[in-house]
Order: structure tokens, then sequence, then C-alpha cells
């Protein structure tokens, strides 16, 4: 398609699609928990490890941004057919600003990965081994990122603000085509996303073992947020406001649910649990199971509403770039 047969009167703005989402948010939160969920235990189940997984992913994104420099475009299975990923320049300063963490704690965990054998380095290069494609390969997450997508484009669709009518396979199917595009925007998206919550949470265990209550409680008003065809869709704080007010501490979740649901150790998950009870983030029954607290409505979501346009920036992209390819 050339540039002037492109209708750009047809692609969207990054402040429509947050507008929309926001004001439809019940309509597709529990498929954009469960998408960040599911994507967390893969972060640990890496290498038992969030941020071992953290430094690899965002060595993966340097190769990619310097794909996307080049205007070098590769599709899914391109990509992971390499042997290996050779980062250039590598810079223990630069991941240490984009993951928020001290250079000691940066430092340590690199050498581990390179002892064992995920990484090697040669001068200012690394080298990220095939067998670690296997790690990070998003099959399951295309699958869930491209839902999500869907969802949200079927509710422009009825604003009238996207006029293109998309299926999952489709959007899967450009996902894999231009993957090496795509998925730097996932990362763009995903990388200071999780990391604003491993500083509002002081590390990503903690993170984790929340989200996993979170996903516990919207399961359980699931019905009470599925508005269907019969009533409009709920707004964000309204979403929300549902999500603490209807859902006592009996429907909570035990440390034992959390660490056999995330393979977090179950000592750990009560270690964190009691951080996030002593920050009003989190409330523990008598039968010793966990909810979210009221104050995690007043705490976490005005941090949550300027997250999210991290969100909206890489689901504007990829809609955009159904659009015109």
């Amino acid at each position: 398609m050339s540039i002037q047969e492109i209708d750009f009167s047809k692609t969207l703005t990054d402040e429509q699609v947050y507008e929309t989402v926001m004001k439809n948010y019940s309509n597709f939160s529990k498929e954009w928990i469960f998408h960040q969920w599911n994507w967390m235990n893969n972060v640990y189940w890496g290498f038992n490890d969030h941020y071992k997984y953290m430094i690899i992913i965002s060595l993966v994104e340097k190769t990619l941004q310097f794909y996307d420099q080049m205007n070098i475009q590769y599709s899914f299975d391109d990509y992971y057919s390499k042997s290996y990923l050779q980062i250039e320049k590598f810079s223990i300063t630069e991941l240490c600003e984009k993951l928020d963490l001290p250079k000691e704690t940066i430092r340590r965990k690199v050498i581990e990965l390179e002892k064992s054998g995920v990484i090697s380095r040669s001068k200012k290069k690394i080298i990220i081994d095939r067998k670690t494609f296997t790690v990070v390969k998003p099959v399951n997450q295309i699958k869930f990122a491209s839902k999500y997508i869907l969802l949200v484009s079927q509710a422009l669709n009825k604003e009238k603000i996207y006029s293109k009518k998309l299926d999952q396979q489709l959007i899967e199917n450009l996902i894999k085509k231009k993957f090496s595009l795509c998925w730097r925007w996932f990362y763009q998206m995903q990388i200071p996303l999780v990391i604003g919550y491993h500083k509002f949470m002081q590390d990503l265990s903690t993170f984790h073992i929340w989200g996993t209550i979170c996903m516990n409680q919207v399961c359980n008003v699931s019905n009470e947020l599925n508005t269907g065809n019969k009533r409009p869709p709920l707004d964000y704080l309204t979403t929300n406001n549902i999500l603490i007010e209807n859902l006592g501490t009996d429907s909570g979740i035990s440390a034992m649910s959390i660490s056999d649901m995330t393979r977090i150790p179950r000592a750990t998950v009560i270690r964190k649990c009691k951080y996030l009870i002593k920050n009003d983030l989190i409330k523990i029954s008598k039968k010793k199971q966990y909810a979210l607290s009221s104050m995690n409505y007043k705490k976490i979501l005005p941090y949550q509403t300027e997250i999210f346009r991290y969100k909206a920036e890489f689901l504007r992209k990829v809609l955009n770039l159904l659009v015109i390819s």
C-alpha cells in the first residue's frame, strides 16, 4: 500500500484508545489482568527470578530497537530461527537505568546468567544463546495480547472511531508477520509498566503476588462486571468500586494457592503479603485468605491510570498497523 492510498483519518490517537479503554473497562478488565498475570508467571518461571528475565528481554528489546532503526523487519519464525542474538555495546549502566536496579544487583545477575550459559560476553558485546529462546519466545502471549486487542477494537468499532473489523487470527497473523516491530512495541509497553509496579511495591515478587490476589478477586466478581448487551459497560472507576465493595474477605485466596499458581515459595508469599497488609493494599481474613483492601483503591488506582497510557500507545500502534497493512 502506498502512502497515497492510506486514509489517515481512519487511524487512531493514543488519547482515543485510552479514553475508550477507561470508559469500557468492565468489558475487558478480566482479560487484561489475566494477560498480565500470565506474563508475570512467564517472567518468574523462566529463571525463578523476575529480574533475570527482565534483563534478558531488555537485551532482546535492544536488538528489536536496532532492527527498527535500520528498517529491518523479521517475522516470528525468522527471528527465532537465529542461532543466537548479539547485542552490541552492552552497558550495565544502561540496564540499571532501564530496570531501576542498583548496579551491583544487575552485575551479579548478569554474572549468574553467564555462569548458567544463558548469555556470554566478549568485551562490550553480549550474546544470548539459542536455548534461551524457549524461555522468552512469546507463543501464548501473542494469543493473549491478540484477544485483548480484539476486545478493544470492538469497543472502538461501537464508538465509530475505528472502522476496521478484526478477528483474533488476523491480529495474531499480523503480529507474527511483523514480529520484530510489534514485539518491540510490546516491550516498550511492558518493561516500563512492570518496572513502574516494581517502584511502587519495592519488588516484582510483591507485584506478582498482589496481581494474583487481584486476578482472584476479578474472577469472583466476574458476574457483576459482565454487562453483556443488556446494559452499558462500566468505566474504570466503577469497575474497581465493584471489585472492592462487592467482595468480602471470605472470597479471598490463601498463601498456598498463591504459591501453587505462581510457583513462588509459600514462605516468600507470606512475607510479601505482610508487606502488602502493612501498606493497606490487601487484607487478611480469619481464614487466612487474602483480598484487596479498600485502601488499595485509593493508593494504586491513581497510579494505574497513568501507567495505562503505555498500554494505550501499544494498542494504538498495532491497531493502526492493521489499518495500513
